[in-house]
């Protein structure tokens, strides 16, 4: 997926059970990070910086959503434990996060597995992607975000 593409619609339960869709946010621009696992380092750090920056965001018309393979118990307590105003939607089997290509092979400490490659998607009104952050800084991720508006 890079730029210019159509986002992939999606349907993942919230961390309430509900579902949410890409389509319904048609019409807002929505910032969709991809993240390893809820609780760990630097997906909280991520988190965090997203939610102490939320109005920023918000003000400049972003919704967040966050997707991992974490079930939904985890991302209510996740979401809760750090009050995070922003949806958390659970991709257990990662049948969107493949749709993104953000389901890679990784090798940490010498074993190999399959798991999320950090990765925000910034979707315009249109549902057409503005920018992709393959780099991302954690404790900087909301001023990645709105570079890639400025830049559109």
């Amino acid at each position: 997926m890079e730029k210019g593409d159509t986002a992939p619609d999606f349907e993942l339960s919230d961390s309430t059970g509900k579902i949410a869709r890409l389509s319904d946010f048609r019409g807002k621009i929505v910032a969709i990070y991809f993240y390893p696992k809820d609780f760990t380092p630097g997906c909280t750090t991520q988190a965090c910086n997203l939610r102490d920056n939320f109005a920023e965001l918000k003000k400049n018309g972003v919704v967040v959503l966050g997707i991992s393979t974490d079930e939904v118990d985890s991302h209510k307590r996740f979401g809760e434990k750090y009050s995070l105003p922003f949806e958390l939607l659970a991709d257990v089997g990662a049948r969107v996060s493949k749709s993104y290509g953000v389901f890679v092979e990784k090798n940490f400490a010498g074993k190999k597995f399959f798991g999320i490659k950090r990765t925000t998607f910034v979707v315009g009104k249109d549902g057409k992607i503005l920018g992709v952050i393959g780099q991302v800084k954690t404790e900087d991720h909301a001023r990645q975000i709105l570079g890639v508006l400025e830049k559109n």
